[in-house]
């Protein structure tokens, strides 16, 4: 049993129009889908940045339950680690502190802390991905007031 010319052809592979055709298919869906998965890692530094944010009160608040007193802008986040040697030197401080270390924000930088705060009592945040105050979309600061 022999084929046809045109039969073996068509079993022979793909044409060039068919493989073209494909190839615009997946560059329309590449246009489409790509920029939204690129924007997805500020997404998630965000979401980051308010997990370690809220880590960070709770740890401050159980600081708040032994000594009575948030720390001082001054003592700053690093009283979760070490036990402040300025002034309010806190009575009751946890040995090993309250937290094993500082983390620093999705983009590098340390957390900022003020206490009293501009938005609550206290404020702990991250300037976002420009490093500056202020800002807009991945650059806008990102505090325990945001959520």
């Amino acid at each position: 049993m022999t084929l046809t010319q045109s039969a073996a052809r068509r079993i022979a592979g793909f044409t060039l129009i068919e493989v073209m055709v494909v190839i615009s298919i997946l560059a329309i869906l590449a246009a489409l889908i790509v920029p939204k998965i690129m924007s997805r890692p500020d997404e998630a530094r965000v979401v980051a940045a308010k997990q370690d944010i809220a880590a960070l009160m709770q740890a401050l608040k159980l600081y708040r339950l032994d000594t009575k007193r948030y720390p001082t802008t001054e003592q700053g986040l690093h009283a979760l680690v070490a036990k402040p040697s300025q002034a309010p030197v806190p009575e009751n401080w946890k040995p090993g502190g309250y937290v094993e270390r500082l983390p620093l924000d999705p983009w590098g930088k340390p957390y900022q802390f003020l206490n009293p705060g501009l938005h609550g009592e206290i404020d702990v945040f991250s300037y976002g991905a420009d490093g500056v105050p202020g800002g807009e979309g991945f650059d806008s600061d990102i505090g325990n007031w945001s959520f």
